[in-house]
């Protein structure tokens, strides 16, 4: 891709000096942020929108032109091998918090409070773990746990 004419297309061709100076080339020009446009000299911000508009646009044709690709070769038989099947499973995620725990956090001594979740934690994650639910503590965050079951 010519970025010179591409600059020249959007009618933002004084910026290709600075464009040439600082090494981006087609590859770089996707990943260009609005202060990298500030620190290339873009100080309108109606430059900088359309600059981000059409990079935007850059990425889209660049994601759809590789999923065409991966999907030509895929269809050109002997190319690719073939995908395994997929394993198809019923996820069921659960968040379980405690109501009020900043309040009684305020109330309560530290160590009696880490008692207090500690408990709940244990409680919780042998309620998940039972037969019925099938699932397994994934993580806490602060007095809450996070559940995923697969079924």
């Amino acid at each position: 891709m010519d970025i010179a004419a591409w600059l020249l297309s959007l009618g933002l061709q004084q910026y290709e000096p600075a464009v040439r100076e600082n090494d981006i080339e087609a590859d770089t020009l996707p990943q260009l942020t609005a202060d990298d446009l500030v620190a290339l000299g873009v100080i309108s911000i109606g430059h900088r929108r359309k600059l981000l508009a059409a990079i935007d646009a850059l990425r889209a044709s660049s994601d759809a032109a590789a999923t065409s690709t991966t999907r030509s070769v895929a269809a050109v038989p002997g190319t690719a091998p073939p995908l395994p099947e997929a394993e198809r499973r019923q996820l069921t995620v659960m968040f379980v918090d405690v109501v009020g725990s900043t309040a009684l956090a305020g109330r309560l001594d530290p160590e009696d409070m880490r008692e207090v979740i500690g408990a709940y934690h244990r409680s919780v994650a042998d309620t998940v773990g039972r037969r019925r639910l099938r699932g397994e503590v994934y993580g806490r965050r602060g007095p809450g746990l996070l559940r995923l079951a697969t079924s």
